[in-house]
């Protein structure tokens, strides 16, 4: 028997494309941090668990709490994929730099390049009581 004039059903995905930092993000380490290094050597990136912001979408230099090999740690959004404002590069992957509670960096490199705005966006976060992010971009190698 043919089967003529049959349709099947497929699952088709209909919605748009999610390139969002939410919870449960997937995110890849660009600094030479030593968590960091074994994560990414194993092939299980870190996730994100929170976005330390009103919407709790995140955008270039906002705060994340990430789960690294079973561990809490903070970290800052150096490039994203989802689409930017105009002037601000799009990137390959969600690269994410590691912090301490203060906002030292982690590593003591980056290893991409990271974006020219995020030089105004960390000098604004940095108070004088609070985090200090101005490190961040002194072991930046090039800005975009």
């Amino acid at each position: 028997m043919a089967l003529r004039g049959l349709v099947i059903a497929r699952n088709i995905h209909t919605t748009n494309i999610n390139n969002e930092i939410r919870k449960m993000a997937r995110l890849r380490v660009v600094d030479n941090s030593d968590i960091g290094k074994r994560a990414m050597l194993e092939g299980k990136p870190p996730k994100c668990i929170h976005v330390y912001n009103k919407s709790l979408v995140g955008y270039i230099g906002d705060r994340v709490l990430v789960a690294i090999r079973g561990e809490m740690k903070k970290g800052i959004l150096v490039g994203l994929r989802q689409t930017q404002n105009p002037k601000v590069p799009r990137f390959d992957s969600n690269n994410v730099v590691l912090i301490d509670d203060n906002g030292t960096p982690l590593g003591t490199r980056i290893h991409v390049p990271i974006p020219l705005i995020l030089r105004t966006i960390l000098k604004q976060k940095t108070h004088s009581k609070g985090a200090d992010y101005t490190k961040l971009l002194a072991i930046a190698p090039k800005f975009v």
